[in-house]
């Protein structure tokens, strides 16, 4: 191919996992050739890496896809492509809404992305490429469809070059009835502890800082080595802390169920693993939480939580909440309130139910909320829920916090080159920090003294250091 046709421009939405997807596909591209640029419009290969988990996210692409109809009609030989959740959901779908796209890649599919343009430029038409379904095979064959690729790294599309997500599973074997995921990513499978462990070595060398383990059920991470004995996932982490380089390792998402005392004795033991545990409760009502298919009930989870407290009474901890889910009373909506007021996360995402096709909720649950009702509960949760941090981040004025430095914050980027400008960090805990500074301390980690806060961010000041001389002058 012409080099001249190789600029690809891609657009990411949805999760970690789909970030780090991006960064896999752009640095297996560059090793054919292809350059990223920064608009649709530069671009000869435009990919939509797509989410499925709510329905929104969903339209938000196909009304991207949309716009870009014009430009394709205009320009034939510009290629397009669906990739991620979506794409393997929809399949056929997405080539009957959207006919001019050109390739549809499933998550488990990303490794043939340039194969797969090259089939399109040599006129054989669109592609199509995605993993088998649950029903298709064994569990066996379908996991290996699901199979991606992970040691290609590319620092520059990663959101700063000293933070990196590192994938040690994919896939889920929960089958919760609202969730896709389970059909969208398939069998949940462990990579060997030793890939992982030598990847994490490659993003040190890169000048990567901080890590983040991603899994659909990350603290369920389990593997079976060829002796017999399984690698879980303390085990992984006990592996992890000496890669010289590495000053912080953190990991999401975390399912209740496994928070084990074990694994919190390991946290609480490795300095470098972060103390922020991000469990998703989705509901305070056991009602609820059995039609979700969750897995546990209320009591399940404030037995992890106090387990939590225990161990790591220093944990900051964060939630994941759906109201409105079929048949949610009143009632259980307040107990949701109540769960949230006793754990006092440090933060929730909170989302209205989206009915998703596929998923056993969509075909055995009605959605018989109101949309008003489920625009009001999720306001009044998400107001219980920034008092709460408000008051929580409230504690931390006057203390000095240890902070990652990222970069300029949204305000900063505003700010001309040379100024001053407001910079943005994380604790440990992964509270987010604002503070005056300059663009040489991104990838720092320096001392900030906290002066204010608001519900989601601490606001501070570099910490001075007074000079003392001993000894009288020289």
């Amino acid at each position: 191919m012409d080099q001249m046709n190789k600029r690809v421009y891609i657009k990411t939405v949805g999760c970690q996992m789909n970030v780090l997807d991006s960064e896999m596909v752009i640095a297996d591209l560059k090793r054919h050739g292809y350059t990223v640029v920064d608009t649709p419009k530069e671009a000869d290969c435009i990919f939509y890496n797509t989410c499925s988990v709510r329905e929104h996210a969903e339209e938000k692409i196909y009304s991207a896809l949309g716009k870009i109809r014009q430009t394709k009609e205009q320009q034939p030989d510009k290629l397009i492509g669906v990739m991620g959740c979506m794409a393997q959901k929809d399949q056929e779908i997405v080539f009957k809404r959207a006919p001019y796209v050109d390739m549809v890649i499933g998550p488990g599919q990303l490794h043939r992305v340039p194969d797969l343009i090259e089939k399109v430029r040599a006129g054989e038409g669109r592609q199509m490429a995605v993993s088998l379904k649950r029903n298709e095979g064994s569990r066996a064959v379908i996991a290996r469809s699901h199979e991606t690729f992970d040691p290609l790294r590319d620092p520059s599309m990663r959101p700063t070059p000293f933070q990196a997500y590192l994938r040690i599973q994919i896939g889920c074997d929960k089958f919760c009835t609202y969730c896709v995921v389970p059909n969208t990513r398939g069998p949940e499978q462990g990579r060997p502890p030793e890939q992982i462990v030598s990847e994490a070595q490659i993003l040190a060398e890169q000048g990567c800082r901080e890590i983040t383990l991603l899994g659909q059920t990350v603290n369920s991470y389990k593997f079976k080595n060829e002796d017999g004995s399984t690698t879980d996932m303390a085990d992984l982490l006990e592996q992890l802390q000496p890669i010289e380089g590495l000053e912080r390792i953190k990991f999401v998402t975390n399912y209740p169920k496994d928070m084990t005392e074990r694994l919190l004795c390991t946290i609480r033991d490795l300095p470098k693993v972060s103390p922020y545990l991000h469990v998703p409760a989705q509901s305070g009502s056991d009602a609820v939480l059995k039609r979700m298919k969750r897995g546990y009930t209320v009591a399940d989870y404030m037995e992890m939580f106090e387990r939590i407290e225990r161990i790591l009474p220093e944990a900051a901890i964060s939630s994941d909440f759906i109201v409105g889910f079929s048949g949610e009373t009143e009632e259980d909506f307040q107990k949701t309130i109540k769960l949230v007021e006793r754990c006092r996360f440090k933060n929730s995402f909170i989302f209205q139910y989206s009915v998703r096709p596929g998923t056993k909720a969509a075909d055995r649950l009605p959605d018989d909320i109101a949309r008003e009702v489920k625009i009001r509960r999720n306001n009044e949760l998400l107001a219980v829920q920034d008092a709460i941090a408000r008051e929580d981040n409230q504690k931390l004025i006057g203390q000095t916090v240890d902070v990652l430095v990222e970069g300029p914050s949204k305000k900063g980027l505003k700010s001309p080159e040379g100024a001053v400008v407001q910079m943005t960090g994380r604790t440990h805990c992964d509270r987010i920090v604002v503070f005056d500074g300059n663009r040489r301390q991104a990838g720092q980690f320096m001392k900030i003294h906290v002066d204010d806060c608001s519900s989601h961010t601490l606001v501070g000041r570099v910490e001075t250091v007074d000079v003392v001389t001993i000894g009288g002058l020289a």
